[in-house]
């Protein structure tokens, strides 16, 4: 029997031991057999994990048995208990659907390597959310995104590898910027333990090096983040990765990154830090509005469906940071809870893009047409998690967008709860544009000979698709655990 007091440390150690483990076994099927098991165990432990934090409160792990400061702390609140159910719930989805995906998708010679990469992907992003540690958490970081590099790479088409490349130049740009700021606060310190940071800030946290520190992890962060305007990665990325990574990445990497950002600006730095001291509020709230419109219009102009969603991720990353500017408990709810039911939506969406891929071979919009024909359970399940996209009433997305109004309308902010409803149009009418070229455009030559998905990439795509809808229509789980996190980042020093 596994200790349950492990769990925390079992989180990064088992993914990262099946990554080795997989190069050594060198087969597809065992590769694939052993990053599923690494998956259903990160969400069994994630959920474990959760419900000891609702129980007992924050959990605190001394690797080692060394104590906090002078060890490596795994330190676990309701905030990233509630990120561990996500990176699980999703992990152990994808890695299913993978089998089917990355055999038309990536190269046979290099099926082994994917499923290594993914259990270390997997690893990093874990370790990321649990870490109390300034350098840690930059080593998880680097670990996750050199993972994602690799596997975006893999895919068949040759634009892939510029993709790959140009979020690696970006990427290394924004790890420059967070290990900086990770020195000047510990020059500031001389401690990584976050949490003994924020303590021996004190009454040098208004000071010129630890607000550098505060600028420079805004920006690293933001840029691993993808928010506007330090997005461009982005869009190739999804756009040409396989479609498992692009539903991985889009659901869980750009998600676990804001979360970072959270836990700097509420847990160590404070918010009189962050929304007093500095103007930080308000540069979130305007690149947060700017997100939602500008990234929306450019969704609506793209011949590409994964890339379609690529940039409607830009759009929907800007209402989770809409949320953080107001830095209140409403405001903050509706940003976390928006990151786990986007996070759901969009893995759902990407893979069924997957299945598209995997009978037509292609994603681009203008071999689509007639495809609800062929094609009707893949069809009607995008059109499903464009309305979630949307926040039409009885998705995820109308819960966390609500949420976003009752905020901004809080904050005496009307204008600001008109541009989410806005901006909510404008998702209308990029989603219209596959509902006409699939419902309403005659069948061609070639979409008339497709059938159906299989049901191995169609059933993990439905499970996520499904908890959108069911979190739309019962949120009190998800607006629970949200409103928890809030409270305990909210808490932070002041």
């Amino acid at each position: 029997m596994i200790d349950s007091a492990h769990l925390p440390v079992l989180q990064v150690v088992v993914p990262l031991v099946c990554a080795p483990l997989i190069v050594l076994v060198r087969g597809s099927r065992a590769g694939w057999a052993i990053a599923v098991a690494a998956s259903v165990f990160f969400l069994g432990a994630s959920i474990a994990i959760l419900m000891e934090v609702q129980r007992a409160g924050v959990i605190s792990y001394a690797i080692g048995s060394w104590p906090a400061p002078w060890g490596i702390e795994y330190r676990i609140d309701a905030a990233n208990a509630f990120m561990l159910v996500l990176l699980g719930f999703v992990a152990a989805v994808v890695a299913p659907y993978a089998w089917a995906s990355v055999r038309v998708e990536v190269p046979r010679e290099n099926h082994y390597l994917f499923y290594a990469l993914y259990c270390l992907a997997l690893a990093g992003l874990g370790g990321i959310t649990v870490t109390g540690d300034a350098f840690n958490l930059f080593v998880f970081l680097e670990i996750s995104s050199l993972a994602s590099y690799v596997l975006i790479a893999l895919d068949r088409d040759r634009r892939a590898l510029l993709a790959a490349y140009q979020y690696l130049i970006l990427g290394t740009i924004g790890a420059t910027f967070i290990v900086i700021g990770v020195g000047l606060l510990y020059l500031m310190t001389g401690t990584l333990n976050l949490a003994d940071i924020a303590t021996r800030l004190g009454d040098v946290r208004q000071s010129r090096p630890v607000l550098a520190a505060l600028a420079f992890l805004t920006v690293g962060i933001s840029l691993k983040a993808a928010l506007f305007p330090l997005h461009m990665w982005l869009p190739g990325a999804y756009a040409h990765a396989p479609s498992a990574v692009s539903a991985l990445l889009a659901a869980t990497a750009t998600k676990v990154s804001v979360y970072v950002l959270l836990r700097f600006y509420f847990s160590v730095f404070g918010t009189t830090t962050v929304f007093t001291a500095m103007p930080m509020g308000d540069v979130l709230l305007a690149l947060s509005i700017v997100a939602m419109i500008v990234a929306s219009i450019a969704a609506f102009f793209q011949s590409d469906l994964k890339r379609l969603l690529a940039y409607s991720s830009v759009a929907q990353i800007g209402y989770i940071t809409l949320g953080v500017s107001f830095a209140s408990a409403t405001g903050l709810t509706g940003g976390i809870v928006h990151l786990f039911n986007h996070g759901v939506t969009k893995g759902a969406l990407f893979m069924l893009a997957g299945t598209i891929v995997f009978r037509l071979g292609s994603t681009r919009l203008d071999r689509m047409a007639g495809l609800a024909r062929s094609m009707p359970i893949t069809c009607a399940g995008i059109v499903v998690g464009g309305l979630g996209l949307i926040g039409v009433p009885g998705t995820a997305g109308f819960v966390s967008k609500w949420y976003l109004v009752l905020a901004a309308i809080e904050a005496g902010a009307w204008g600001i709860a008109f541009v989410v409803v806005a901006s909510s149009m404008i998702a209308v009418a990029y989603v219209w544009r596959f509902v006409e070229v699939a419902y309403f455009r005659a069948p061609s030559d070639e979409t008339s000979r497709l059938k159906e998905g299989p049901a191995a990439l169609l059933v993990p795509a439905g499970i996520l698709l499904a908890a959108s809808v069911y979190f739309g229509l019962v949120p009190s789980l998800t607006l629970g655990a949200a409103s928890g996190a809030a409270e305990a980042l909210l808490a932070g020093p002041r």
